[in-house]
């Protein structure tokens, strides 16, 4: 092959070793000078195989020594942008993965999938002069008319087609470049109809026989309305046949055109334009804070504290329409759970089709469209979940997170990233603002913002002056002394009643789903567990099963005990099911609607329920997490939390301000509107000190009782933390690395640092697999020593030679694992 010179591309390649997670140079065919760019995927040799790849970098300099070339490019628009592939570097660094990993963690999963390129035929190639065209396009056109369409790869092996002239036909109109992935075409394309000459109608339809009566009908119906309509809408309307239409645009009467049409998952939906509200002097001053570094084009992190009810949405709504004016674009980032119809209503009747909505409720393909959207800049506001953060975007202004304090904005699996800090990288990048909003922040935001990293912006009232729904805890150890075993208080059955009584909505809270937390034998006290995971198994009273919330594993509830063989078997604790079934049979004739996983998980039940409580068709809205915020109905008066504790004695150190977050969201459900609201907080922990301080409206009193707290025990953010998981099928193995590894660990930390471990994880087994948690503290903003850290476990991670162990680093990880949380396990 001699020596290489010209353009080379460094490549990172999709393969699955530790040692080969470094860029590789390549050599660019001439033929594909136009089409490798920075973030481009490739096809390229690697050893006997082709392999999948990223452009990372594009040299010009001659390299030395005998370099392979790229053999393919997969898309025709590179899926990444420059921006992202540096943001790729930074997060294989700071989250431990490997660089593909993170590449291919900004790409909608649907260019994951199998993957064609097709040729087509353009619908106005036949009415073009081929006069100009070389012999070897009209070679590919002959082909193309009589196939309809051909695949990239078969129209390249014409003799003279190579990509750039398949390019220059395509910008010509003469083909039509299509991706599919899989069996389905990932975008939908329409044709255009409209009339050539409008003026012209009238004598075209007179010259016509008389015979052509369909035809004519067509023309004057043009004649009345002479604009484009999609041809399928106007053989609907008139019902004539396709060839109607086509003899017409042969005759020139009319033209048409076929488009590339988005699939829009709202398309059924009707949004009201909204304007601008009038500010309060306090959400004034908020919003001044946001659009001066937006104004002046420089970054700037804000934390937005505000109570719930104080109009953060509508700050948000009026700061992106400063970013638009400037040409620049928006990205907004919600938690899963508030990704809500009402949420998008908002921006969608602010902002019109300049919205993509990126969410999991949407198809691949939908997810897909949106998506292209962004890539393609024929929008400026991106809103969705955690990934939303990766939006392509190549000029942004500003980034919200709403929520902010929300765990679901960690990663689980690797890149185990935060939103947050990919957030601030990007906006750095881009010069932008950062807001961080909640009126619950992360105890991390607050010490951040209290050592001045963040400008602290408060909203300390809600919108018109409503005050604060009336919090009140009942202890439920007193119940239980007063002979109450159920689970409703005596104040919250008198104050449900007393509010469907007066034609309002109450909304109650629990942490859990299914009817049960577990199930026990009272003979033996053994509980039913899941074979393949240390949890015990839920029951579910809709289809009598037990189910594990991890794996999956479901059985029927059994009528004996496996262990003993005792009849007493019974299921205890509370779930939503249970709490449904609880209300039925003690408030006949309460309409209630169950929102949890198990009733949400088809697509569109989220907004389908939402809007039946919201049009009044339901007393009760009873539910998990997912109602607990993002959430505005006004005639909610009352919410009620059943268990305020589920979640307080985990063995997680977020535990407490877990609690404080998930009180103060749901309580502010409650009120919102002209009607004054009340919350009845149900609990066996009174006097704990997140509780108490959720019910006085005192984040600052929780703020100082936990920071002392985390500063004793050694966590973030007054430690830095990596948590270290180990997994293995076979317990002794992994006991026995689990040790060396502890070893290699104390050697080669730097000294500043402090190893936990090894010791069992939180959830010791899970889907057959045996499993180990090791910590590292380390001080915070000590970068050097994180560094060093990071050095020390990257070696650690090469030495492992068993195939079974599994090994993963999550950098101020949880320590419990977050989907326990959701589920409400304890």
């Amino acid at each position: 092959m001699g020596t290489d010179a010209g353009l080379i591309a460094e490549v990172i390649v999709d393969v699955p070793a530790k040692a080969t997670d470094r860029p590789y140079d390549y050599r660019i065919p001439t033929e594909l000078f136009t089409e490798v760019q920075i973030g481009s995927r490739v096809k390229v040799p690697f050893g006997p195989q082709k392999r999948i790849g990223y452009v990372v970098n594009i040299k010009e300099r001659p390299a030395a020594g005998r370099l392979k070339s790229i053999q393919e490019v997969m898309d025709f628009a590179p899926p990444l942008t420059p921006e992202l592939v540096q943001l790729g570097f930074f997060m294989a660094n700071e989250y431990l993965c490997r660089t593909i990993t993170a590449l291919q963690s900004m790409i909608p999963a649907v260019l994951k999938g199998t993957y064609q390129k097709i040729v087509r035929l353009h619908p106005e190639a036949g009415r073009k002069e081929e006069t100009l065209l070389s012999l070897s396009a009209k070679s590919l056109l002959v082909h193309l008319r009589e196939q309809g369409e051909c695949a990239w790869e078969d129209a390249l092996r014409f003799a003279g087609v190579d990509a750039s002239l398949l390019r220059q036909l395509s910008e010509e109109k003469w083909v039509v470049l299509e991706e599919r992935v899989g069996d389905r075409v990932t975008k939908q394309k329409v044709i255009f109809v409209r009339p050539k000459k409008p003026e012209e109608l009238a004598n075209a339809a007179a010259s016509l026989s008389a015979r052509a009566v369909r035809q004519k009908e067509v023309l004057r119906f043009f004649e009345k309305r002479p604009r484009e309509i999609a041809l399928p809408d106007l053989l609907s309307e008139l019902g004539v046949a396709r060839s109607t239409v086509k003899t017409l645009v042969e005759a020139g009467f009319l033209e048409w055109e076929e488009r590339e049409l988005y699939r829009d998952p709202f398309a059924h939906r009707q949004f009201e334009r909204t304007a601008p509200l009038p500010l309060t002097p306090e959400q004034y001053q908020a919003f001044a804070s946001i659009v001066a570094p937006i104004r002046e084009r420089c970054f700037r992190s804000i934390l937005l504290h505000g109570v719930t009810g104080s109009g953060k949405t509508e700050i948000y709504l009026q700061a992106i329409a400063e970013v638009m004016q400037q040409g620049r674009e928006a990205i907004v980032l919600v938690p899963e759970i508030s990704l809500t119809p009402q949420m998008v209503d908002r921006f969608k009747s602010r902002f019109g089709d300049l919205v993509a909505v990126l969410h999991s409720g949407l198809s691949g393909g939908e997810r897909y469209d949106e998506w292209r959207k962004i890539r393609l800049g024929k929008v400026k506001v991106a809103i969705g979940a955690r990934s939303a953060i990766f939006a392509p975007f190549q000029n942004v202004g500003l980034i919200i997170i709403d929520e902010e304090h929300e765990s679901s904005y960690k990663q689980e699996e690797n890149p185990k990233y935060h939103a947050r800090d990919v957030a601030l990288w990007r906006a750095q990048h881009h010069g932008a603002a950062l807001v961080l909003g909640s009126a619950t922040p992360a105890v991390e935001t607050v010490v951040s913002a209290q050592q001045g990293w963040h400008e602290w912006v408060q909203l300390k009232e809600r919108v018109k002056g409503r005050p604060f729904p009336q919090m009140e805890i009942v202890d439920m150890r007193e119940e239980l002394r007063k002979g109450n075993r159920t689970m409703f208080s005596e104040r919250l059955k008198e104050e449900l009643l007393s509010c469907v009584n007066r034609g309002e909505q109450a909304v109650l809270f629990l942490n859990r789903r299914g009817f049960s937390t577990f199930v026990m034998c009272r003979e033996c006290g053994e509980a039913l567990v899941c074979p393949h995971c240390d949890i015990s198994l839920t029951y579910h009273q809709t289809n009598r099963t037990v189910r594990c919330h991890y794996c999956g594993f479901a059985q029927r509830m059994p009528g004996a005990c496996p262990h003993c063989q005792s009849k007493h078997i019974r299921h205890f604790g509370t779930g939503t099911q249970r709490v449904e079934e609880e209300l039925a049979r003690r408030f006949p004739g309460l309409r209630v609607i169950r929102m949890d996983v198990d009733t949400t998980s088809r697509k569109g039940a989220h907004e389908r329920l939402l809007n039946a409580f919201g049009s009044g068709k339901a007393d009760v809205l009873l539910g998990t997490q997912m109602i607990a915020k993002g959430l505005d109905f006004p005639q909610v008066t009352l919410v009620g939390v059943i268990a305020a504790d589920s979640m307080l004695h985990l063995p997680d150190f977020r535990a407490a301000e877990r609690t404080f977050q998930l009180l103060t969201q749901v309580s502010g459900r409650a009120g919102r509107h002209e009607k004054p609201g009340r919350v009845i907080i149900q609990t066996y922990s009174a006097d704990h000190y997140s509780i108490e301080r959720a019910v006085e409206h005192d984040s600052d009193g929780f703020y100082r009782q936990e920071s002392i707290i985390r500063k004793q025990h050694g966590y973030p953010p007054f430690y830095g933390l990596f948590t270290l998981l180990l997994s293995h099928p076979d317990r002794v193995s992994l006991m026995r690395q689990g040790q060396e590894m502890a070893r290699f660990l104390g050697k080669n930390l730097p000294k500043r640092t402090r190893l936990l471990g090894p010791v069992p994880a939180p959830i010791p087994r899970l889907k057959d697999r045996y499993r180990l948690q090791m910590l590292i503290k380390y001080p915070p903003l000590d970068e050097v020593t994180a560094e060093k850290c990071k050095i020390c476990l990257r070696e650690l991670e090469m030495r492992i030679d068993d195939g079974d162990l599994r090994f993963s680093i999550d950098r101020d990880g949880i320590v419990w694992e977050r989907s326990f949380h959701e589920n409400g396990h304890s």
